[in-house]
């Protein structure tokens, strides 16, 4: 268990115990894996995980696309509230009907962002789980046939789409990261006995694999968290690209995570180790094209965020400062 992790839960018990960001009757403690556990809420006050002003569209919007919430309490978000998913929910979100205030937002990453353009909803323009309009990873389709967003294939937690200065238009898929912390084993071969390296080879085969080939010991230096989820969304990022998925001219990865959670950037791979001692570093490392990477902490990206410029996100910054205090901290 992540030191980080277990500090948010030490801060969250008195926190929801206090706050008046939850009702009376979500103070309880919540199951979570069959226990009681005082930093959850009550399965029936799921959606109090989420920004209040978000609680209605989001769930509309995982209905109506049939996404699927992670921890899922009967169509409602995690009832854990150090769920990765709500935290990205609950910073992102709040921008899909506020392109204005998510250009000011993502330009110190992209100087040459000009306007937002919606992906799949008119006037949204904050997509979350987004797994691509094909299967291009190849991965086993279930069944009934149908993919899901959020579970079984390679998702981008959040991914956003606009216009740059230059006319050329830019998705951009949102790797979001709160609490996590990896071990060093390799995840090659799934517990039913699968090489997953079998099942992405093709990928890895292309000519145009977005990572230096030349750099990395081998293609099973990827199978240890995070890389493993990076590598995927990496190639989604690509094979989107080669296809102009929405008409988009580049299509990137953004990495994001609190700059308080130091554990998370340790190098699990011990193949790895060799190009750097950050997670993010040994990544920007590998890129054939280094400006389909970047990354960045909640708090650096957050942070600096011009609030007073936009009074329509004041009531989402007070919840966020609330609920998330270390945001305010960039050390």
């Amino acid at each position: 268990m992540g030191k980080f992790l277990e500090a948010e839960k030490q801060r969250l018990i008195p926190f929801k115990a206090a706050s008046p960001l939850f009702s009376e009757a979500a103070r309880a403690d919540g199951i979570y894996r069959k226990k009681p556990r005082p930093f959850c809420l009550p399965r029936s006050h799921a959606e109090e995980n989420l920004v209040p002003e978000i609680r209605g569209a989001i769930t509309k919007y995982f209905s109506d696309f049939k996404i699927k919430w992670h921890d899922d309490q009967n169509g409602k978000p995690s009832n854990h509230l150090c769920s990765s998913q709500v935290c990205c929910a609950n910073f992102l979100f709040p921008f899909a009907d506020k392109p204005r205030p998510l250009v000011e937002l993502l330009r110190p990453l992209y100087p040459s962002i000009e306007k937002m353009l919606p992906m799949e909803v008119e006037d949204q323009f904050v997509s979350i789980e987004w797994i691509g309009e094909q299967n291009y990873l190849g991965e086993k389709m279930p069944r009934h046939g149908k993919r899901i967003r959020g579970a079984l294939f390679t998702s981008a937690d959040a991914a956003v789409r606009f216009r740059r200065a230059d006319g050329l238009i830019q998705i951009v898929l949102i790797e979001w990261k709160y609490t996590e912390s990896y071990s060093t084993v390799s995840y090659k071969k799934s517990k039913s006995g699968t090489d997953r390296t079998k099942i992405y080879n093709h990928l890895y085969q292309r000519p145009d694999f977005p990572l230096d080939k030349n750099l990395l010991p081998g293609f099973e230096s990827l199978f240890y968290e995070p890389f493993y989820q990076f590598f995927r969304q990496q190639a989604l990022a690509n094979e989107m690209e080669r296809a102009r998925e929405l008409d988009a001219d580049i299509v990137s990865l953004l990495h994001i995570a609190p700059a308080h959670n130091k554990e998370f950037q340790r190098v699990t791979s011990p193949p790895l180790r060799t190009l750097g001692d950050r997670v993010v570093d040994v990544w920007k490392t590998l890129q054939r094209q280094p400006d389909r990477f970047a990354s960045t902490s909640v708090e650096a990206l957050f942070g600096p965020f011009p609030v007073d410029l936009f009074p329509q996100t004041a009531g989402w910054w007070a919840y966020i400062t609330a609920r998330y205090p270390w945001v305010l901290d960039p050390s």
